[in-house]
């Protein structure tokens, strides 16, 4: 919205910057297409040609010693510009002056006659002809010397003012001055460009600023609401219901606001409901099942002790014959009850997850050991399982997770076959985690059986209560990793297991500043997964 205001300010400034501009660089080409240069060159040199003329006159007359100024300067004193204009007949003298200067002396006026303002004190040169002009002293004047005049004194001289013409000087410094202007004018097409751009620029700048402050005020008043709903959105698409956004005072958005949090309140509700009754629903189901495991064994047992009992009442002295193997029958489908109900506690019990550090490979070792000897058939390959790497887990929950998959596996392979464990360190965005892969040559699964292979209660065997699967999920899933399988009819099962490495933000022991992974890739499920 700022980019876009600032652009519709710009697009309406540029009309009148274009006409104004070019209108500037037309006037500047029209005054620099009339030729004052010339015209003012023109006057200049017709001024130095009076200039000159006049200096040829002075000069003629006093060539001609026609001034008769002799007899007035003999005198003696001072004479006025009436009795000088009188006797010499030259208007264009102002004033002439005489000085000697005695032996060893300083100058000393002899006579004046003229204009007092033309009076100086000391002859200005000392040498015959015209003195140099200096200003202001000699404005619109010229001042000539005569030297040595004659008489019964020595070094005598005369001094001679004319006038050039009234406003002669200043005729010249106009002249001069226009001149520099001209000059400073014709070079203004240079300096127009900068000139335009500073001056648009301080006029517009402000402009801009303004239009910049009032977008960024529409946009928290029309905008922010706007990312407000889109944020608060993704929230409840993410699962958050609790989400509420505030609505501001004279907000034009209010109305949609409110409607929004009423609606994501009434989510929340029918969320906290449907929770409520799938959790309701989840434990009816297992209740259910739970009920239907345990009226099985109980109908063994009591066929055993109603056996017993009708021995002993029967036949007392034969009881002894029926009574070890009915016991042995009671006594084994208790431990299944028992067995039964402690993996129920345990998928029912959230677990806290581990602080402890298990070396993974001495685990695996100490597990898989007491399989070999009652499966010969099976052979078990632990040489890809780095042995520096160990996992957050106790070892007791370490081994009641593999030791349900390992059993899962060997239960898979009727005529035995090989399973293969393999380690690799890998990635996951920001995480790290150690990826344990368990794969057996067995049968298979098919797509219904890998869909509900994690299900409570879900066996494809004639023995087990279908709750080793569900409880290795859930073993993992509260210490932070995660576990899935990859499996196809006739092609064997691989189940994978990712360990944290990095929960609590405290690394293992060997892995701290170890960062070492074992050889090989292991299988992916998402994307993002890279070898740490």
């Amino acid at each position: 919205l700022v980019a876009y205001f600032i652009v519709i300010v710009i697009f309406a400034a540029v009309p009148v910057t274009v006409i104004t501009t070019q209108a500037v660089y037309v006037m500047v080409r029209y005054w620099q297409s009339i030729h004052l240069e010339t015209a003012l060159d023109g006057a200049e040199k017709l001024a130095m040609d009076h200039y000159g003329l006049q200096l040829e006159h002075f000069e003629a007359l006093l060539r001609s010693r026609s001034l008769g100024l002799d007899a007035l300067m003999s005198r003696g004193g001072e004479s006025s510009g009436a009795d000088l204009a009188a006797v010499t007949g030259t208007p264009e003298l102002l004033a002439a002056q005489d000085f000697w200067r005695p032996a060893g002396g300083g100058w000393l006026e002899e006579s004046f006659a003229g204009l007092e303002a033309q009076r100086l004190r000391d002859p200005p040169a000392l040498q015959s002809g015209f003195v140099p002009r200096e200003m202001p002293r000699d404005r619109d004047v010229i001042r000539y010397i005569l030297a040595p005049l004659s008489g019964d004194r020595p070094g005598r001289l005369r001094l001679l003012s004319f006038h050039l013409g009234e406003g002669f000087d200043g005729t010249i410094a106009a002249l001069a001055e226009e001149k520099t202007r001209l000059f400073r004018i014709n070079n203004l097409g240079l300096e127009l460009k900068p000139l335009l751009i500073l001056y648009y620029g301080m006029f517009f700048f402000p402009t801009l600023l303004m239009t910049a402050i009032i977008a960024i005020s529409f946009t928290r008043r029309v905008a922010q609401p706007l990312v407000d709903l889109t944020e608060a959105t993704r929230r409840v698409a993410e699962g958050d219901f609790s989400t509420q956004i505030m609505v501001r005072q004279g907000d034009e958005f209010g109305a949609m606001v409110q409607s929004f949090n009423a609606m994501v309140r009434e989510f929340q509700k029918s969320q906290n409901a449907l929770v409520k009754a799938e959790k309701i629903s989840i434990w009816q189901s297992m209740a259910q099942q739970l009920a239907h495991e345990i009226k099985n064994p109980l109908t063994p047992i009591k066929l055993s002790a109603e056996r017993v009992l009708r021995r002993w009442q029967n036949e007392p002295e034969r009881v002894g014959e029926i009574l070890e193997s009915s016991m042995m029958a009671i006594i084994q489908e208790v431990q299944g009850l028992s067995r039964m109900l402690t993996e129920f506690r345990t998928l029912s019990r959230p677990l806290e997850p581990s602080r402890t550090w298990t070396p993974l490979k001495e685990a695996l070792e100490e597990i898989v050991a007491p399989f070999i000897t009652p499966y010969p058939q099976v052979g078990f390959d632990l040489d890809h399982v780095d042995p520096s790497v160990e996992v957050r887990m106790e070892s007791r929950h370490l081994n009641q997770v593999l030791t349900n998959l390992i059993l899962n596996s060997i239960d898979a392979m009727d005529s035995g076959g090989m399973i293969e464990f393999r380690s690799d360190l890998v990635k996951k965005r920001e995480s790290r985690y150690c990826r344990l892969s368990i794969r057996d040559t067995g049968k298979g699964m098919n797509a219904e059986e890998r869909e509900k292979v994690f299900a409570p209660y879900f066996t494809t065997k004639d023995t087990g209560t279908g709750l080793g699967l569900a409880i290795v999920e859930r073993i993992v899933n509260d210490h932070g990793g995660s576990v899935w399988l990859n499996s196809a009819e006739g092609a064997g099962t691989t189940f994978f297991i990712d360990f944290p490495l990095d929960g609590g933000g405290e690394a293992s022991p060997a892995q701290a500043g170890s960062g070492t992974a074992s050889s090989g890739a292991g299988t992916g499920e998402s994307s993002g997964e890279e070898p740490a």
